[in-house]
């Protein structure tokens, strides 16, 4: 069995959210990019399936039914016994096997290099994205003042 690395939930979190948030078109450059990869089983293979999206208005109302939205999930074990899961955004199964495997991978020794080859730039990518979005949208802003009339 391999060596496990001790990891806080928060940071699996976060790197499940960022997985599960990722356009696929990144985050399988990227996968793919990466070295060996290995063995594994299905525990549950990649399936599509709908899950209700909540809210609250104003962020701390009352909850509600937002809507539904697709998802695909699954989950593996690789060779040495490390489990990973995944829940990714649309119906790729291939984005949610690749999302599980970075996921187990990073509970084991890997996670350092996955972490540099797969997890930074895929972060980096898109708040590179995020940012290019907020400024095209700050060019669109229009400013409205108000005259004040008859007043010296």
């Amino acid at each position: 069995m391999a060596e496990h690395t001790n990891i806080s939930t928060e940071a699996r979190q976060n790197w499940m959210g960022l997985l599960a948030r990722a356009p696929e078109g990144d985050l399988m450059a990227l996968w793919a990019r990466y070295g060996a990869k290995p063995g594994f089983e299905w525990l549950r293979r990649p399936e599509v399936g709908g899950v209700m999206v909540r809210g609250r208005t104003g962020g701390t109302g009352a909850p509600f039914n937002l809507g539904e939205m697709t998802v695909t999930r699954c989950s593996l074990v690789l060779e040495d016994g490390t489990v990973g899961h995944s829940y990714v955004q649309g119906r790729s199964k291939s984005k949610a096997g690749a999302a599980a495997m970075i996921d187990a991978l990073m509970q084991t020794s890997a996670a350092e290099a996955v972490r540099e080859q797969v997890i930074v730039p895929l972060k980096e990518q898109m708040q590179t994205e995020k940012t290019d979005r907020a400024a095209k949208a700050a060019a669109t802003k229009v400013e409205f003042f108000t005259m004040v009339r008859g007043e010296d």
